[in-house]
């Protein structure tokens, strides 16, 4: 096996005394893992931050073999490391990415939508431009996997008229009149993800809250505390930022 790409790093693990295995998304290849001799050097070390682009070559004798990968930087995104909030989100959108696809899949629009959310947050490090995208990213990434939501129309009345919930069940929408009733047992459905346009912060810290459901119950059973944990930190500094 031989692949030469573009690709942003995911996870970079130690692994030996100075070794690492390296998960990195391509835009044609999927997520690709490979084995960096040197990567937990002092070096390296920079160059393997998750979220940075870099140009990899994995070699392996055969498919199955962990291969070896060489990477060249393209751009590093290291020094937002040193924010709290953006270290947050750029932690929280590649641990997510890297805990949830599997490799050797090609998922063009994922790809492109992270690229374009690491952008963002790089842009507006103070998340007024990157928190919608986060939101819109996660509801991607259940779509891609086979848990997206549908919220075109109601799910007791069939109307595409005045969404306001989400069944936590089900995942689609329900009507205020459909839902009448049973408010307390669904989850708010804030309105730019029906309508588009801007969004308000407690809209924000609504659809978070509306993905963290799905995200917990359908794709991340099992990841570990520590994944959730990194989220649960994004949320609580984003509640600090705009308080």
């Amino acid at each position: 096996m031989h692949l030469r790409a573009e690709a942003i790093i995911l996870s970079a693990r130690p692994h030996g005394e100075h070794g690492a295995v390296v998960r990195a998304l391509t835009e044609s290849d999927g997520v690709q893992p490979g084995y960096v001799r040197g990567g937990h050097g002092r070096q390296l070390r920079p160059v393997l931050q998750p979220s940075n682009l870099v140009l990899g070559e994995w070699r392996s004798r055969t498919e199955e073999q962990l291969a070896a990968l060489t990477v060249e930087l393209i751009h590093s995104r290291a020094p937002l490391f040193g924010e709290p909030l953006p270290a947050a989100a750029l932690q929280w959108a590649t641990a997510l990415t890297a805990a949830t696809l599997p490799d050797a899949q090609p998922y063009p629009h994922l790809h492109a939508a992270l690229d374009g959310l690491l952008a963002a947050i790089e842009a507006a490090p103070a998340a007024r431009g990157w928190a919608v995208a986060l939101v819109r990213y996660e509801l991607l990434l259940l779509a891609e996997l086979g848990f997206g939501l549908d919220l075109e129309r109601c799910a007791a009345t069939g109307s595409s008229e005045d969404l306001a919930f989400v069944s936590p069940k089900s995942g689609i929408a329900v009507s205020r009149a459909g839902a009448a009733g049973y408010e307390a047992r669904l989850l708010p459905l804030p309105r730019f993800l029906t309508e588009g346009g801007p969004a308000e912060w407690d809209d924000i810290l609504g659809g978070l809250r509306l993905t963290a459901h799905f995200l917990e119950r359908d794709l991340l059973i099992g990841k570990g505390a520590e994944l959730l944990a990194a989220r649960a930190r994004l949320v609580d500094r984003l509640k600090r930022a705009v308080a």
